[in-house]
């Protein structure tokens, strides 16, 4: 981990160009951190959500406001204040979780999805009352500095991500990560033998809110630059979500996977099928194509591997292990 951390802060900004610092590893990391949140109340905690790109929509338009309404604030305390604010709201969403749990529990977080996107869109204060409802980022300064170029955005989603990916790593092998594995489990067994399931299912909802305001945030400020709130509609939510199944349910690693697979599996699509028709086919058909395979993959993820990429690179890791003998 100390290699690749070295590698991706000093290596990667001096050997990838511009396209992939800005179009491929700055969102590769930002959903990551997504998928993380997504990831804290899925798979540690076990409770079903689709309201993750409602809680990227609030971290991003709260980040713009306090950027535009605090003088001087830093950004990356925006950043995390932008995340705080999420996490009141998630709280505020999760409380259904103390009565209801699986489909139900997904309506309910469906509906704050709906509900912060419409509220986003129905008051003009949050995006400064911009006719055409498009806000646009301010500049990212960091110590006076302006942030200007892929390389130097990089260096900031890295950092954030980093340092909250080591947390949620601390969190998940501590007390707290065992209170969530025990509540995703069996909860009554749990509640019985004195964990609370108020105060569990609640920071769990809290902390995976606040991953995704803090995501959606760099996803506004590092990648999009301009935005509106129906762009975060609940298509990205379900992207969420598949990136944590197919990353692995209750891992770290699998966000990181699993964001990377969803990202980069169309781009590899898109290649091979111009290498191998050409302009032979239409560009409507070869992205239909695109969509098929990709859901066939995810069934298949499902049925045969259903832990995910992170199961398979254990299972890799393993294999190299016992190499060259038998195993």
């Amino acid at each position: 981990m100390v290699v690749l951390f070295v590698i991706g802060l000093a290596g990667i900004p001096l050997a990838a160009s511009d396209y992939w610092l800005s179009a491929i590893l700055i969102p590769w990391l930002v959903l990551a951190l997504v998928a993380l949140g997504q990831n804290i109340l899925m798979g540690y905690a076990g409770q079903l959500s689709l309201g993750s790109a409602g809680f990227m929509a609030a971290g991003a338009f709260a980040c713009y406001n306090l950027i535009l309404r605090v003088p001087g604030i830093p950004f990356v305390a925006a950043v995390l204040l932008s995340g705080l604010i999420a996490a009141v709201i998630g709280i505020l969403f999760g409380l259904p979780s103390l009565r209801i749990r699986g489909l139900y529990l997904a309506v309910a977080t469906l509906a704050s999805q709906f509900f912060i996107v419409w509220a986003l869109d129905k008051f003009g204060w949050f995006k400064n009352y911009d006719s055409s409802g498009i806000i646009n980022a301010q500049a990212i300064v960091v110590f006076g500095h302006t942030m200007g170029t892929p390389a130097e955005k990089y260096l900031v989603v890295f950092a954030i991500v980093a340092g909250l990916a080591l947390l949620a790593a601390n969190m998940a092998a501590g007390s707290v990560g065992r209170g969530w594995m025990a509540v995703r489990d069996m909860d009554v067994a749990a509640e019985a033998m004195g964990l609370s399931l108020l105060r569990t299912k609640l920071q769990a909802f809290a902390i995976s809110s606040f991953y995704c305001g803090v995501g959606g945030a760099l996803y506004l400020f590092a990648y999009l630059q301009t935005a509106e709130p129906t762009g975060f509609n609940i298509e990205l939510s379900f992207r969420i979500l598949f990136m944590v199944i197919i990353g692995g349910l209750g891992t770290i690693l699998g966000a990181f996977l699993g964001s990377a697979f969803i990202l980069l599996l169309p781009i590899f699509l898109n290649i091979f099928f111009h290498a191998v028709f050409g302009a032979a086919v239409d560009a409507t058909i070869t992205s239909a194509l695109e969509q098929v395979i990709f859901g066939v993959l995810i069934i298949v993820f499902l049925i045969f591997e259903p832990l995910g990429l992170a199961r398979l690179w254990q299972i890799t890791k393993e294999r190299l292990r016992l190499w060259p003998f038998k195993y």
